[in-house]
């Protein structure tokens, strides 16, 4: 009986790796079926109801968790500025490198040769996915570690963003000659580096929650950035009243959907 209860697992633990691992196969197999059958209307609408999510779960609960903290407001409002600053300049450094990569294309090229860099852009994307999904898990620890119910509405935020660039990713990968199967099974390798982030980030942060408060403004600078800087202007193309109306519909839903998870009625 002793030596069973050495091996014991943190309760807030199993809830972190169940939202890792939950959160990468939903995002994952939701992209896949989007991007497989093309329902570029769903897609659409979901980038609407992302914008709710990731607002509300920054503004209305990570943001008020950190600074109903105690932590020094300056360096909270400080932390969050050089998120903003920091997510711009590796939007920039990702832009910058698209462009290089493709200057060249108004030159002829070998097919072969623009094959090798479609594949190599293919690994590339994994490289980062993986890099990308390993800062999640720590963000969803960092998240629970404050509050299980902010733990999970930030595992919704994440989830509700994956999804559109998981489809760009699935995009990319076709494109570089990967299959259907293995760009999905690559995928959802990648998609476990946030299992391994949030273990990390439990054990990290479970003995320094000093820290956490600056992980979740940080964590709401990314939401903030990637919601106003990139899914707003995609909804803006559409500038219809009838394209309109269901876009702050469903912005509302993700908005609702948060309240009603954190028990904000």
């Amino acid at each position: 009986m002793h030596e069973n209860s050495r091996f014991k697992i943190h309760p807030t633990l199993i809830s972190i790796l169940l939202a890792t691992a939950i959160a990468g196969v939903l995002s994952i197999s939701a992209a896949a079926i989007f991007s497989f059958s093309l329902l570029s209307k769903m897609v659409e609408r979901m980038v609407s109801l992302s914008v709710g999510i990731m607002l509300s779960t920054s503004l209305l609960h990570a943001l008020p968790e950190a600074f109903e903290s105690g932590t020094d407001p300056r360096s909270l409002f400080a932390c969050l500025l050089g998120g903003l600053l920091a997510f711009f300049l590796l939007e920039k450094f990702a832009i910058l490198r698209h462009s290089h990569h493709h200057e060249g294309d108004g030159h002829h090229h070998e097919h072969g040769h623009d094959a090798h860099e479609a594949g190599k852009a293919g690994w590339m994307i994994l490289v980062g996915d993986g890099m990308h999904n390993f800062t999640d898990g720590i963000l969803i620890a960092a998240a629970f570690l404050a509050d299980p119910k902010l733990g999970l509405v930030t595992g919704l935020a994440i989830i509700a963003h994956e999804i559109p660039q998981e489809i760009g990713d699935f995009i990319v990968l076709l494109n570089a000659g990967f299959s259907r199967t293995r760009a999905y099974i690559y995928n959802l390798i990648c998609s476990l580096m946030a299992v391994v982030g949030g273990v990390l980030g439990f054990y990290m942060l479970e003995d320094a929650s000093n820290l956490i408060p600056y992980v979740l403004v940080f964590a709401s600078s990314g939401f903030i950035y990637i919601a106003v800087s990139d899914l707003m202007p995609q909804m803006q193309r559409r500038a219809t009243l009838r394209e309109t109306v269901p876009q702050i519909g469903l912005i509302a839903c993700g908005v609702i959907l948060v309240l009603f998870v954190t028990g904000h009625h």
